[in-house]
């Protein structure tokens, strides 16, 4: 578990935010909306190391992943950060 959270501070000082945990199909939702809204998206593994010692049923610093057990593969972490430019990339869609 100390490597996670070396993991996300290392991404916060580069300025990106964890937002949540997803699988497919609103991991590729929440892809599109928060592209959508001018935000670059990074995605992380869940780690798959990861143990509660308050569960089962109790999460003490959102760190409990009981529920995903032996799925890990099929999370991601979505983490953003504002473009850097402030310049979304041209889209099909509105050019």
């Amino acid at each position: 578990m100390t490597g996670d959270k070396s993991r996300i501070a290392a991404l916060e000082k580069q300025g990106w935010t964890m937002r949540f945990v997803a699988g497919e199909p609103r991991l590729s939702e929440a892809i599109e909306t928060y592209g959508h809204a001018g935000f670059e998206v990074l995605l992380e593994p869940l780690p798959k190391d990861a143990e509660c010692k308050d569960c089962p049923g109790e999460e003490a610093d959102g760190e409990c992943r009981v529920c995903f057990s032996g799925f890990e593969e099929q999370y991601k972490i979505i983490f953003t950060r504002s473009l850097r430019d402030g310049v979304k990339e041209k889209e099909d869609l509105f050019y």
